[in-house]
């Protein structure tokens, strides 16, 4: 490996060890001509077969986690200890094809981020996982403003600085791509989607439907109410203000007087909207703090 590389693989494993010998092969054997200067680090887990004897003769930098932390914790313990001015993320199961490496690296430094977007290739995961993923989609291009083709891709390249000012943003759960993308597209940083073929992965897989399912859903509201707060309290206070005068009309044109729920729904309408510009301001002003 480099001592200064130009580029770091990170590759966050659990419990790998069917896969990861072959795909660390491929991955130099991609590389080796196209970027010379790289190294490959390797964030293992916690995992309790046979990956940590693999990785100790793999030839590669290897971090050790104490036990089961996250796949987002290991993709921070990666970020943070890469050498590369551009870092890729990847799975460790065998779903990427490590050529398509040399491929998000093409468009870098034009764009700031180049995710590997699922949108080709004969597998895509369950009908279960696709659908969630389109509601994903469609609910983080209302927050951002901004197109997002595949939210929850873990394979996309980035430059590392920019990487850095968003590890602690970060959960140490699935879903960080989620945030990185959400908090990079509101920060003003620019990203570009590259349809890739993927592979059925290699063992069975560590995300469950209901559970990191909504625990990305809240990410995603997070991630709005510190970015974008208006785009979430908007709505709601429009919602609640409109309710409250329909129904309003309706009970001084039914019953000739108010009810304590239409005032109860107009209170509310106003609140959230002056929350929601308490919620900008704060925006503003740490925004302006991150850019000093």
């Amino acid at each position: 490996m480099a001592a200064n590389p130009y580029l770091t693989v990170i590759i966050p494993v659990y419990n790998e060890g069917q896969i990861i010998d072959s795909l660390l092969a491929e991955i130099k054997q991609a590389l080796n001509d196209y970027q010379p200067g790289f190294e490959l680090l390797v964030v293992n887990d916690g995992s309790t077969d046979n990956t940590g004897d693999i990785l100790a003769r793999a030839g590669v930098r290897v971090i050790n986690h104490p036990y089961n932390m996250g796949n987002g914790a290991a993709i921070k313990s990666g970020i943070r200890n890469a050498g590369g001015e551009v870092i890729v993320l990847m799975d460790g199961d065998g779903q990427h094809n490590p050529q398509d490496i040399v491929r998000l690296l093409q468009h870098i430094p034009r764009y700031d981020m180049v995710i590997g977007s699922r949108t080709t290739g004969d597998y895509q995961g369950p009908f279960h996982r696709r659908l969630a993923n389109k509601v994903y989609n469609l609910l983080a291009s209302y927050i951002t403003q901004h197109r997002i083709v595949d939210l929850t891709s873990g394979f996309r390249a980035i430059k590392r600085n920019i990487a850095k000012k968003f590890v602690y943003l970060l959960p140490n759960t699935f879903s960080y791509p989620t945030t990185i993308t959400l908090a990079m597209i509101k920060a003003g940083y620019s990203l570009k989607y590259l349809p890739v073929a993927t592979n059925k992965r290699v063992g069975k897989s560590k995300i469950r439907l209901w559970r990191d399912g909504i625990r990305f859903f809240l990410i995603m509201l997070k991630i709005a109410t510190l970015f974008s707060p208006f785009r979430i309290f908007l709505p709601i206070s429009l919602a609640s203000i409109l309710t409250g005068l329909v129904y309003g009309s309706y009970m001084i044109i039914q019953h000739q007087h108010f009810s304590n729920m239409v005032l109860l729904l107009l209170i509310t309408g106003v609140l959230v909207f002056l929350l929601g510009l308490i919620a900008e301001e704060i925006n503003m002003m740490r925004s302006e703090r991150t850019e000093e």
